[in-house]
């Protein structure tokens, strides 16, 4: 069984997106002090490779910032949502440090920051199901990090979801609790967004360098599967 399913109606929203998975099994993810600085290394280069990306003086006008918060024009979300690609490069411009979180989540986050596109990830085992991304029906059940209430999806909202409820609003821009990648993480899917051919260049290179990573890292090796309008 596929562990993503895109629907119909997220296709035609955006014909030419492509969404990478890389799902990893047998992970140890958990937090061990002494790496710490390997991973802050990890995220200051690519912090520092991120820089390529902003090269306009306006915020807001950068191509990949400009061109995500288009995307997000194209269907209802909450005031305020953006690109998780926006908010790991408006950290960067504003001169904030990115500290490390845990293993897998510092990986995804160095390979986003260096390719300039969306990365994510969620725990496999808390998911019901496969994994879908397309349009929310509105309501389904979702309680993002840090919140105490329930925060469901809104009608036309563009979600990851599965049986239970959402796993991802607007596309990588907020994660929820239930699948969130913790120390006790051993399973994993992985996503990489790309909306235009652009975007797929460089997608293509952040996901042979996760699978890189990750065998570096963790020992594992990355199943990559690749998903267009086409395919």
């Amino acid at each position: 069984m596929a562990n993503l399913i895109v629907d119909s109606a997220f296709w035609q929203l955006f014909p030419d997106a492509q969404i990478n998975i890389l799902t990893v099994h047998g992970l140890n993810n958990e937090i061990n002090e002494a790496q710490e600085p390997h991973f802050q290394a990890l995220l200051n280069e690519a912090m520092e490779q991120s820089h390529q990306y902003l090269t306009a003086d306006v915020f807001r006008e950068n191509p990949v910032v400009a061109q995500w918060r288009e995307a997000y024009t194209r269907f209802k979300k909450k005031r305020g949502a953006r690109s998780s690609i926006e908010a790991l490069l408006k950290r960067v411009d504003q001169g904030k440090q990115l500290s490390p979180i845990n293993p897998l989540v510092d990986v995804y986050n160095s390979v986003s920051l260096a390719f300039g596109v969306p990365c994510g990830g969620e725990n496999l085992a808390a998911i019901d199901g496969p994994m879908h991304l397309g349009i929310a029906k509105g309501g389904e059940a979702f309680k993002p990090l840090g919140v105490d209430e329930d925060e469901p999806a809104l009608p036309g909202e563009v979600i990851y979801y599965d049986k239970i409820g959402a796993v991802c609003r607007c596309f990588n821009w907020r994660d929820g609790e239930r699948t969130m990648l913790t120390e006790s993480t051993t399973d994993a899917i992985l996503v990489i967004e790309a909306i235009n051919e652009e975007q797929r260049q460089r997608q293509a290179k952040a996901t042979t360098v996760m699978k890189q990573r990750l065998q570096a890292e963790f020992n594992v090796a990355a199943q990559v599967e690749t998903f267009t309008a086409a395919n």
